[in-house]
């Protein structure tokens, strides 16, 4: 057994454990990771279950199996692993198979087995001494009484049967179905309802030609929260060229098709910190988008002389480093800083490519997020996909480069291949909502009145984007200690209330 937060090689060595506890608040997704190792001959598993979730003491209540996914991990092979720049502690672990895509026993839409696909889920070979590692996600509903649950998981093969233990903590607090940390995950190619649903699942907004008929759906079954109206400018690091604006009619019209709770906003610019000559083009596009009542986006270092023009600022660390203290002043004015990243960048940052540790998917969302007061973060594409995604993932966004950044620019797989209408999961994907779950434990404390004990638990793990802590272990110790503290307080109020009440 393995938490979320371990990769399982091919060849890794087998550890004999076979039980996990595990702790999620209600509206959470909970991950942990059974490997199967064929260690005296070749293999072949044929079934993996989990059981339902007994709650302990009352068998009458349960998490039932309908709110478990099982997925096999699929293994792709870096031949081309990413650059190591000089003097950070944040390195790639070099050529090798890494599993990453994420193959379904059951239609995600449907929960319909999945069989005869290009590949499956079960059952699979195993070659003696090697290693085969399945995923599972655990969905607390959002009306599961707190406490203990517990189940079991049993995995078949033609050598028999092994099974293991599963203990759920679930804490008296729930998650917010639309996410406090706002997100921008763009789509270019995958449009379909299935794939948005699958990234909002992954507590991300989808930046996608999302029909006005499906939003009032993915608003309250899936918490969708944001949407980018569909006006570009031109203008980016290349082009330094900004058309005409649109007016402000036409953009009040676009955004009168969408539902009012909705945060509306046009991403206009890409990276225009060095062009020249912008200031009044831009001036006049961020006049429409004002006056049609719809907020600024732009992917740049703040600078004074925009700073009524904009609100909602994106960096990258180097911009972040370049800002200073224009960072401090836009908040004071009630701007919004959001972070974004790409390719592989010094200094320590956290990177997003499949060949660097689990935790660097996960720490920036959540405990770097909150250490400097940033509210959001974007991803310039999900979908880079090569002729042949499943097997080749030197997605390679700029040919012209000579270094490699496998999995760039690609979150998710096309559901074709497993046999599903859109698209998969990868497990960046997954740590990456670990990430946006984190940022929750902390904002409710926050919120709760616990602002200074919250901050100083994440001070245990992080303090900006070049300093944190690259133990999982030290994550996890916090964010139980984030869990059990928000727990404890809620009951602690439910408890005062109904002293109050006299009740």
């Amino acid at each position: 057994m393995k938490n979320s937060m371990e990769r399982v090689m091919l060849q890794d060595s087998a550890e004999n454990v076979h039980d996990i506890h595990l702790y999620a608040a209600r509206g959470e997704y909970e991950s942990f990771q059974i490997a199967v190792r064929a260690n005296q001959s070749d293999t072949v598993v044929t079934d993996v279950q989990v059981s339902d979730l007994k709650a302990k003491g009352m068998s009458d209540r349960l998490l039932s199996q309908s709110n478990i996914t099982l997925y096999r991990e699929h293994y792709v092979n870096v031949t081309e692993p990413s650059p190591i720049w000089r003097g950070t502690t944040v390195k790639p672990l070099g050529k090798g198979w890494y599993p990453d895509g994420l193959i379904p026993f059951v239609d995600p839409q449907t929960g319909v087995d999945l069989v005869n696909a290009e590949l499956d889920a079960v059952p699979f070979k195993l070659n003696q001494g090697s290693n085969q590692t399945i995923w599972v996600d655990i969905f607390v509903p959002r009306d599961a009484t707190a406490g203990d649950y517990g189940g079991t998981y049993t995995v078949t093969s033609n050598l028999g049967q092994v099974s293991g233990k599963i203990l759920l903590t679930v804490w008296n607090f729930e998650l917010p179905q639309k996410p406090s940390l706002k997100s921008a995950f763009l789509s270019w190619e995958q449009h379909d309802k299935n794939t948005l649903i699958e990234l909002l699942k992954h507590r991300v907004m989808p930046v996608a030609n999302i029909n006005p008929e499906d939003e009032r759906e993915l608003i309250d079954q899936w918490g969708l929260s944001a949407l980018r109206l569909p006006f570009w400018s031109g203008a980016d690091y290349r082009t330094c060229s900004m058309a005409s604006a649109p007016t402000a009619a036409v953009i009040r019209e676009e955004g009168l098709k969408h539902q009012l709770d909705l945060m509306l906003y046009v991403y206009a610019t890409d990276e225009i910190d060095d062009c020249k000559g912008l200031r009044e083009p831009l001036r006049e596009w961020s006049k429409s988008i004002h006056q049609a009542g719809i907020k600024h986006l732009a992917v740049m270092a703040p600078v004074p002389e925009f700073y009524d023009l904009v609100d909602i600022w994106v960096v990258n660390p180097e911009r972040y480093d370049t800002a200073g203290e224009k960072i401090t002043e836009v908040l004071r004015q009630g701007k919004e800083i959001w972070f974004y990243t790409f390719f592989v960048l010094g200094g320590n940052v956290p990177n997003w490519q499949i060949d660097f540790q689990p935790i660097n998917h996960r720490i920036a969302q959540g405990f770097i997020n909150q250490s400097l007061g940033l509210t959001g973060f974007l991803y310039w594409r999900v979908d880079t996909w090569t002729d042949d995604p499943w097997n080749n993932v030197d997605t390679n966004p700029h040919p012209d480069k000579s270094e490699h950044y496998p999995g760039e620019g690609m979150l998710i797989y096309p559901g074709t291949q497993v046999g599903i209408s859109g698209s998969i999961p990868s497990m960046r994907l997954k740590w990456i909502r670990e990430g946006v779950e984190d940022y929750e434990y902390i904002e409710i404390l926050k919120r709760g009145g616990y602002h200074d004990w919250a901050m100083k638990a994440v001070g245990e793990v992080a303090q900006d984007l070049h300093h944190w802590n690259q133990d999982p272990a030290v994550l996890n110790a916090v964010r139980r200690k984030l869990g059990a503290k928000n727990s404890s307080t809620i009951s602690v109020k439910l408890i005062t209330r109904k002293s109050s009440d006299g009740h």
